[in-house]
């Protein structure tokens, strides 16, 4: 497994490639967003380790391109403790945010569970219900009548659950569960988050926010049964 890892930090950047590199990972390094951007096209890595803060471009900008072209798994590096950063990143695309300072074991845990979600064997290429399609190796949706869009890792496993129960409410823990794999399941905000986003995009997309119903005290549904 190739990861790209971009870093303006040459001692962390030196450290991540040690640990990764112990772990039986090649390591492409980049110190700034030009930088890792030409070496994304290049390489074309399986994961992409990206600081927020970098130079020439930032991270935000650089996950703005990637997600353009790919959705290969991102997680972001950051100091920074404001949540609306957070939010900005995974409203671009991004798979995941680690906060610095961080263990190598931590970093190493993260990074098999993106890997392990962005190669997982695929039960069902195409699930749908009413007028939602969603295609899942293609990553993309489709509303009944429209164009397809794209959807994030996140975005994609969140809608795979609430589909594959054909309009059933699905319990909020489970669903943190099944996207995120190793995060702590009392993490509702990333999961209200994507909802959020998820939402936004069928709406945009000709459908309703509404499709995705919030069901107290239960979870979350899929409720499409037409369009609008």
């Amino acid at each position: 497994m190739r990861i790209l890892v971009v870093d303006d930090d040459v001692e962390l950047a030196g450290l991540l490639r040690f640990a990764l590199n112990g772990a039986g990972y090649d390591v492409i390094s980049a110190f700034d967003g030009e930088q890792a951007v030409a070496r994304f096209r290049e390489h074309k890595p399986d994961l992409v380790i990206l600081d927020v803060n970098l130079p020439i471009r930032n991270g935000f900008e650089v996950l703005d391109l990637i997600r353009r072209h790919s959705q290969v798994p991102v997680m972001m590096l950051t100091v920074r403790a404001a949540e609306e950063d957070e939010v900005h990143g995974l409203n671009l695309g991004a798979d995941d945010y680690l906060k610095k300072p961080f263990s190598p074991r931590t970093l190493l845990a993260r990074v098999r569970s993106l890997l392990r979600r962005g190669n997982e064997q695929l039960e069902d290429a195409v699930l749908s219900h009413g007028a939602l399609t969603l295609n899942v190796e293609r990553s993309e949706a489709q509303i009944e009548g429209g164009e397809s869009f794209r959807v994030s890792m996140l975005e994609l496993r969140l809608l795979r659950l609430l589909l594959s129960q054909r309009g059933r409410p699905v319990d909020a823990d489970k669903l943190i569960g099944f996207v995120w794999s190793d995060r702590d399941a009392a993490d509702r905000e990333s999961l209200k988050q994507v909802v959020h986003r998820l939402r936004r995009k069928l709406a945009a997309a000709g459908g309703s926010a509404n499709w995705i119903e919030y069901v107290p005290n239960v979870g979350y549904a899929v409720t499409t049964q037409g369009p609008g």
